[in-house]
């Protein structure tokens, strides 16, 4: 099995199964797995899944989750169902073409990159869509270590030993990109096609690409709470100053109003700086609750390959590759 494909699908019930054929009538040579994830769709998605495992018998895994996890939940559990020396993750909307594969395969396997990104030629997502990914990708430059210059994509090309590391992490916040930094350094980018989705809109709202940006701003740097702490250090300067001033105005001679403007300001600041610090490190302590309470970073209802059905208890029993980190 040299290439795996994984696919996270959500309400695409339209373009699933042309692009699983369109795959296959590429890249039926490079001994082609292509995983299915459907993240709890609302239409027949999981339905045209199952029927795609059929009809590629052993080829297409299906995996079906319980409840809508998110991409990158649903991509660590499609990424947990791969073979393949090489896995691909792309989209399932068209937008990252098919023909754009080969590229990303070539130059993994010629330069021996971990990982390879596409750079699109001209991004054809919405303004708001860009803008947090500019912002996505900012993060990963100053809290991650990102090489400036690299653009993080979903559509992307990993070397099993890749794919691997980040297997090893079983917390409820994935953010793949943000685990490959940590792991891995040896990292390409390949310039492809972007098309426009064929039907239907991006179910990436402001909110999700909010989240996506705490993920990475909290779950893989502790940067922010050195913010923080600089912070308070900015608001007890501040403090200092404006007592110093209030003493002023008290023993000056030259009657100089009551600061109560002056006060006031002190204490919008100093509050807000401190609300800032408090929800910070309530946002730590919460994530480190969750994890500690065993939430789950997916859960498989059933995975089928046209051969076999397995069951969700055995689905959702990961193997995690043994530790070659120092001894």
């Amino acid at each position: 099995m040299l290439l795996s494909i994984v696919i996270p699908v959500y309400n695409s019930e339209e373009t699933i199964g042309h692009l699983v054929d369109r795959l296959f009538e590429l890249h039926s040579d490079e001994g082609l797995e292509v995983v299915v994830v459907d993240d709890s769709s609302r239409d027949n998605s999981a339905k045209i899944c199952a029927g795609l495992a059929q009809r590629f018998n052993g080829k297409v895994v299906f995996v079906q989750l319980a409840r809508n996890f998110g991409e990158h939940n649903a991509t660590m559990a499609g990424l947990a169902h791969t073979r393949g020396d090489y896995v691909l993750v792309m989209d399932d909307d068209f937008q990252n073409p098919p023909e754009a594969v080969a590229p990303l395969l070539q130059e993994i396997r010629g330069e021996e990159y971990d990982v390879v990104y596409s750079k699109y030629e001209d991004k054809r997502h919405r303004i708001w869509r860009n803008l947090g990914s500019w912002v996505n990708n900012l993060v990963a430059t100053f809290l991650l270590g990102k090489p400036y210059g690299l653009y993080l994509s979903s559509f992307k090309i990993m070397s099993r030993f890749a794919v691997d590391q980040i297997l090893r992490y079983q917390g409820p916040f994935p953010y793949i990109d943000g685990l490959l930094l940590q792991c891995v350094g040896k990292l390409g980018s390949v310039v492809v096609p972007h098309h426009d989705r064929r039907v239907g809109k991006s179910s990436y709202t402001l909110i999700r690409l909010l989240s996506l940006w705490l993920n990475a701003f909290t779950n893989f740097s502790v940067v922010p709470l050195r913010v923080a702490f600089l912070l308070g250090l900015l608001g007890f300067a501040v403090g200092i100053a404006v007592v110093a001033l209030l003493v002023y105005e008290r023993f000056s001679p030259s009657g100089l109003p009551a600061g109560f403007l002056m006060l006031m300001t002190a204490m919008i600041f100093l509050s807000s700086t401190m609300l800032i610090v408090v929800g910070l490190i309530g946002e730590y302590v919460g994530r480190v609750l969750l994890n500690i309470n065993g939430k789950p970073q997916f859960v498989v209802r059933s995975v089928a390959d046209g051969q076999h059905d397995q069951l969700a208890d055995e689905a959702n029993q990961r193997e995690v590759p043994p530790s070659r980190g120092p001894q």
